[in-house]
């Protein structure tokens, strides 16, 4: 992004003195008094308009301070910067794996566990500027809702079109394996030395073909690390909320792929895992910042001494006033 810039930025206090040096000369004559001598009496023409070379005369004059601060500006040695990023190295690619079923509905989230985890998926996201990151939806089927990309303001306006099955029109269901499936197999290509998929589910695998544990073992083969997310708050007895949470098969699928199990009763838990997981994978970058600066002095220099040139030759002809 370009940016205008001041190498001496202290002249540009010089300014602030060129309306006081505007307004000297009519202080310097109201102080001392108008210097006069006798005339005729002028009264029969005293109602004639002024002409209009009189009315044009200060602006004239207006010429010379105009002139002046753009010789201050010019002084300022404006630059215009354009920085550019070079990355060395690689981020990570990472695939998320949403649950929509009906049960993310759920109110012990504000304002449901869907739209809770769709902010703090946003939130991660944003956080993670040099990964590849993409979205999968599930519920009784998993769906792209986006390939894994660095275009992350469409990667969240995506996430933001992400509603529950029931809302899209689709059949409820909770296919853990079919989302996990989908989502490494969008990184399986990947020539990134670490891929990542983080799965987020309130239920238990209920549909699909795909038996989860099976999907950890081959995504465990092709070295992809499945954090998994359990949410929904859990009663004295452990189970979650009007929702079973299968926390067994969520702890193996994590420990098979060498990752962590997660559960979230709230909003703010959930935000504390995606912290934690952000800070355990980290994009192996170097970002250097190369700024080029382009000299605009005589973008201010030239029409200054234009303006005094002007301002000379109608003070000498047109607007010459006689000793």
């Amino acid at each position: 992004m370009s940016e205008l810039s001041f190498e001496s930025q202290w002249v540009l206090f010089l300014l602030f003195f060129v309306p006081a040096l505007a307004a000297l000369p009519s202080l310097w004559r109201r102080h001392l008094g108008p210097s006069g001598m006798r005339y005729a009496d002028t009264s029969l023409v005293s109602g004639n308009s002024r002409s209009l070379r009189l009315r044009v005369m200060p602006l004239v004059v207006a010429l010379r301070f105009l002139a002046l601060a753009l010789l201050i500006v010019a002084a300022a040695r404006p630059q215009m910067s354009d920085a550019r990023e070079v990355i060395r190295g690689e981020g990570v690619d990472i695939a998320i794996a949403l649950d929509i079923s009906g049960s993310m509905g759920q109110t012990d989230f504000a304002p449901n566990r869907l739209e809770a985890a769709k902010r703090i998926v946003a939130e991660f996201i944003q956080e993670r500027k040099y990964d590849r990151i993409g979205l999968v939806v599930f519920s009784q089927e998993a769906f792209i809702q986006s390939p894994p990309t660095l275009d992350h303001d469409v990667l969240l306006r995506l996430l933001n079109d992400v509603h529950l099955a029931d809302q899209l029109g689709i059949e409820d269901g909770t296919a853990m394996g079919s989302g996990m499936a989908t989502a490494a197999n969008m990184l399986k290509d990947s020539p990134s030395a670490s891929r990542l998929v983080t799965l987020i589910t309130d239920g238990v695998n209920n549909s699909g073909q795909l038996d989860p544990i099976t999907i950890a073992t081959a995504a465990e083969a092709l070295d992809i690390t499945v954090y998994t997310i359990g949410v929904g708050r859990t009663d004295a007895a452990g189970t979650a909320q009007e929702s079973p949470l299968d926390e067994t098969t969520l702890r193996q699928i994590a420990d098979i792929t060498n990752a962590e199990f997660y559960v979230a009763t709230d909003t703010e838990g959930l935000r504390n895992i995606y912290a934690e997981i952000n800070a355990l994978e980290k994009s192996e970058v170097e970002v250097l910042v190369f700024t080029r600066y382009e000299e605009m002095l005589t973008w201010f220099l030239v029409p200054a001494l234009a303006l005094l040139l002007l301002e000379l030759l109608l003070s000498q002809t047109v607007f010459r006033r006689l000793p």
